[in-house]
C-alpha cells in the first residue's frame, strides 16, 4: 500500500509530456531544406518535430511571403537554419481576419520593426505581437519554431 501511495504522489506530481526529450542534430536539422523542399504548397511546407506539454516544435520552410499573424496564446521562438527573410514586427495588421481562437491573419503589417532574418539568428515573438515574413522572389528560409504557450 505504501508503494502504491508513493506511485500515486510521483505520477500525479509530474505533468505527462508526449515526448519528454529530443534531439536534431545540425546534420538533420540541415536535411529538413532540402526534404520540405519537395512538399512546397502555397509557398509553405511544414513539418511537426513534437509536442511537449508546455510547446510544440515544427521546421518551416518558405519560399514566398505568406500571411501576417497574431497569437493570443503562444509565444513563437524562431532558430533560422537555412536562409534569409525579412521579419516584421509590431504595428497593425492590414485586413485582419480570425481564422480560430486567439489566432487572427492579415494580408501585411503596416509600422513596426523590419529584422533581416539569417542562418543562426534567433528570434523571440511574444503573444499579442504582430509578425509576418517577407521573402524576396526567388529566395527561401528554413526555420524552426518552438510555439510556447502562455499560462
Amino acid at each position: 500500500m505504501k508503494k502504491f501511495l508513493i506511485f500515486s504522489i510521483v505520477i500525479f506530481t509530474f505533468p505527462a509530456f508526449a515526448n519528454p526529450y529530443k534531439h536534431w542534430s545540425k546534420k538533420k536539422m540541415h536535411e529538413y531544406s532540402h526534404s520540405l523542399a519537395g512538399k512546397v504548397e502555397n509557398h509553405l511546407a511544414i513539418e511537426q518535430l513534437g509536442e511537449f506539454g508546455s510547446h510544440f516544435a515544427l521546421v518551416v520552410y518558405r519560399t514566398g511571403t505568406g500571411t501576417s499573424e497574431w497569437h493570443d496564446d503562444y509565444t513563437d521562438f524562431y532558430v533560422v537554419q537555412a536562409g534569409e527573410a525579412t521579419l516584421h514586427t509590431g504595428g497593425k495588421i492590414v485586413d485582419p481576419k480570425e481564422v480560430g481562437p486567439g489566432e487572427i491573419r492579415g494580408e501585411a503589417i503596416k509600422g513596426g520593426k523590419t529584422t533581416l532574418l539569417k542562418s543562426g539568428d534567433t528570434v523571440n515573438i511574444p503573444p499579442k505581437t504582430p509578425h509576418h515574413i517577407v521573402i524576396e522572389p526567388g529566395k527561401s528560409i528554413t526555420y524552426m519554431i518552438l510555439k510556447i504557450r502562455r499560462k
